[in-house]
């Protein structure tokens, strides 16, 4: 068994690989049932492209799940760029799957604390508004992880959640 843990993917190329061996399950997984995301093979949203930019830009973390010794998941953390149009943002969760066979084990909800916590910070996480499962995840993991205190919004068919991980929760 074992417990959770998160590592940076960039460490040891079989992290790289073993997300790319993932990533289509996780494309799959975005937009149960609609069939439309991402329309692949688009110039710059190529499985290979999208994975390469994760591991050359210096803003993104890629970050390998791993439950006892075997990768169960990964995510992918985006330094928010600043803007005066928008409150400021440090972080957002641009990717996030757990293996289908690790769900439902509490792999998901431990990873994304451990990640919150890792990225001190303003957060915004963000989901398709039909995405249901993808919802209730984050609903769940970000009301528990900020015992409330956290904004939510749907904006143009997304749910957004805004909080800060390095404020102290409310007890």
């Amino acid at each position: 068994m074992g417990g959770v843990t998160v590592r940076d993917a960039r460490a040891t190329p079989a992290d790289r690989l073993w997300i790319q061996s993932v990533y289509r399950d996780y494309l799959d997984d975005l937009n149960p049932g609609t069939g439309i995301f991402p329309q692949l093979p688009e110039v710059g949203h190529r499985e290979p492209d999208q994975i390469a930019h994760w591991f050359g830009d210096p803003n993104t973390y890629p970050l390998v799940i791993v439950r006892g010794a075997e990768a169960a998941g990964f995510a992918c953390v985006l330094r928010a760029q600043s803007s005066a149009a928008q409150p400021r943002i440090d972080y957002r969760m641009a990717e996030f799957f757990v293996a289908r066979s690790r769900r439902r084990l509490g792999v998901g909800a431990t990873a994304a604390q451990l990640i919150l916590s890792r990225f001190a910070g303003r957060w915004e996480i963000t989901e398709y508004l039909r995405n249901e499962g993808a919802v209730n995840f984050w609903r769940r993991v970000v009301a528990g992880y900020t015992r409330g205190a956290y904004q939510e919004r749907i904006v143009n068919g997304e749910v957004h959640q805004v909080f800060d991980s390095a404020k102290p929760r409310p007890a």
